[in-house]
């Protein structure tokens, strides 16, 4: 039994368009997760994340736990009523940020011990605890297994002994986490750019069994064409009834692409980070807003757009903006951009559904080179 039904309204090729039903309010899929690492989507408010259409975010354990700390906003309510977004929230298991940013950071057979990022202090992360912080403290709807994610590039030998340590945490994890029927658990699947330890990964997370599966060890610096090569079978290893979640991805273009092998939902910093430097994606491609050309540019970066930011500003006055160094500006485009990465999943899930995505990736893939 899986805690949350997950339903296939249409696929064409290997895309899928469905919809994961969780007790706080249905995912449509392709779906797009902003990013909320320290329960905020940078720059903007839940009520302007919600306005883009976002049916989920994501939370970060590794920043939440060390402030204002996991225990802290269990009693404060949970991670939902603290910054007051009623919808679902999937939270990573911290593993990823142990490993990237703590600096000194020890893994062995039973935890990662690392120090904080913040002051120093030390913290052990096991699957057990990274169980607890997730679906116990911060009270998330999704919670993901604690998994090694081994840098890249990497020796086949070195990316077997993360694959492998990655898996028998998802044992304890799935072991950690129980059976609950409001809350749902995902494994991950590792093997850097090596087939035959993403098979042997695959295998050993529908051993154990999941609500569903996740894809790890991408976009960590391996560029687009060895991440669709991997694409090109790794989804299709993981079972066809249960989402499937590419970590950490991406650009549009890279959603488009994933889409097209089989993927269902995304996250990425991306659009907030992006926007916050002065970089707007359109479906023309990426433009940056502080660029010269624009000083005088009387049009708005998308005039059909339903977000006011990308519909109501010039990018005369967002550059203003950002060359005035006003706060106004980061808001603006992350705005416009989280917005713009809806507007892709939602024609992504019209395009599957009327069965001629092949089409949009083809059209989509010539617009953004065009830029």
């Amino acid at each position: 039994m899986v805690a949350f039904p997950f339903e296939i309204k249409a696929t064409d090729g290997a895309a899928r368009t469905g919809v994961l039903k969780t007790p706080r309010g249905d995912i449509r899929t392709p779906a797009f997760m902003p990013v909320g690492t320290a329960a905020t989507v940078k720059a903007m408010t839940v009520d302007q994340v919600k306005a883009t259409g976002a049916d989920i975010i994501l939370g970060n354990t590794y920043h939440l736990m060390l402030r204002p700390t996991a225990e802290r906003v269990k009693r404060l309510g949970g991670l939902h009523r603290f910054m007051r977004w009623d919808r679902p929230i999937l939270t990573d298991s911290g593993g990823f940020q142990v490993m990237s940013l703590s600096g000194i950071s020890k893994v062995t057979e039973e935890a990662v011990t690392f120090s904080s990022h913040i002051d120093g202090s030390k913290h052990v992360l096991s699957p057990e605890r990274s169980m607890e912080i997730q679906a116990d403290l911060l009270g998330s709807d999704i919670v993901m297994q604690l998994d090694e994610c081994v840098a890249w590039p990497a020796e086949e030998a070195r990316a077997r002994q993360g694959m492998e340590l990655s898996a028998r945490w998802g044992k304890r994890s799935k072991a950690a986490f129980g059976t609950r029927d409001t809350q749902a658990l995902f494994g991950i699947q590792q093997g850097s750019t090596f087939r035959n330890l993403r098979q042997e990964s695959s295998d050993r997370l529908q051993e154990i069994g999941f609500d569903g599966y996740a894809l790890g060890g991408l976009a960590v610096g391996e560029g687009h064409e060895a991440m669709c090569e991997v694409l090109d079978y790794a989804p299709a290893m993981l079972p066809a009834d249960r989402p499937r979640y590419l970590m950490g991805v991406g650009k549009p273009i890279d959603l488009v692409e994933a889409v097209w092998r089989g993927v269902d939902m995304f996250d990425c910093v991306l659009p907030t980070r992006s926007g916050r430097h002065g970089q707007a994606w359109t479906w023309d491609g990426a433009i940056n807003i502080k660029n010269a050309r624009y000083a005088e540019d009387e049009d708005p970066l998308d005039p059909t757009s339903d977000c006011p930011a990308s519909r109501d500003y010039s990018k005369a006055y967002l550059r203003h903006l950002f060359k005035a160094e006003e706060i106004l500006g980061q808001v603006l485009l992350s705005w416009h951009n989280i917005a713009f990465f809806q507007a892709l999943t939602a024609a992504m899930r019209n395009a599957i559904a009327e069965g001629r995505f092949e089409q949009f990736r083809r059209d989509f893939a010539a617009r953004q080179q065009g830029a």
